[in-house]
């Protein structure tokens, strides 16, 4: 369905995120490296419906180079994921905001690469501007809501490396796959008021270092 971009939209996505019932960490695992991501959310390309930013990381990258990704990154010492989150908005896209926007907290995902991610949601004003990073970012999208809410926006498939689930995107004729992938789609299901969890969706081969 179409949200547009609006104080009644906002709401409605604070009040989803707020009900949602996020897991606890788990603290009995393996030692990870804490990152966070943010789910922006920003006018779309008509201006009027609401829609998240989604990035093309740089070809010069020394990880996940020419990926699909959320902005984000590793949590600096002593930074909590909100505020990672928020920092590495600005340092991707220029795009400075602060904790009032922050509408809610999904799971932490274990990534293969020995990440745990924390996707933030956040709230974007009309007027703020993109400003990629080009050592960062090689290009940058919006993706409407109503596009990951369709009924066959995602997909699942199997790899003979795991017995995990591979869950998968489509957008510009591509596959997004986790950890991105698995972060939309529970935003998704959030959306819908369901508590999915997606920490067992798996990623392909390519994105296990």
């Amino acid at each position: 369905m179409a949200r547009p971009f609006d104080d009644s939209t906002r709401r409605n996505i604070a009040g989803r995120c707020a009900a949602f019932a996020r897991n606890p960490p788990d603290q009995g695992g393996p030692a990870l490296k804490h990152a966070a991501v943010a789910i922006a959310l920003t006018p779309g390309e008509s201006g009027d419906e609401t829609a998240l930013l989604l990035t093309l990381r740089a070809a010069g990258l020394r990880a996940h180079r020419s990926q699909w990704a959320l902005p984000g990154g590793r949590c600096d010492a002593g930074e909590t994921p909100v505020g990672a989150a928020l920092r590495e908005l600005h340092e991707e896209l220029g795009i400075k905001t602060d904790t009032a926007n922050v509408l809610g907290l999904l799971d932490d995902y274990a990534t293969r690469s020995g990440y745990l991610i924390t996707p933030v949601v956040v709230w974007v004003t009309g007027n703020a501007e993109l400003v990629p990073n080009v050592d960062e970012v090689a290009s940058v999208h919006r993706i409407a809501l109503e596009a990951i809410e369709r009924e066959d926006a995602f997909s699942f498939t199997t790899i003979p490396e795991s017995t995990r689930r591979v869950i998968r995107f489509r957008h510009a004729g591509q596959h997004i796959h986790a950890p991105t992938a698995a972060l939309i789609y529970q935003f998704r299901e959030v959306l819908a008021g369901r508590d999915t969890r997606v920490a067992e969706l798996e990623q392909p081969v390519f994105a296990w270092k």
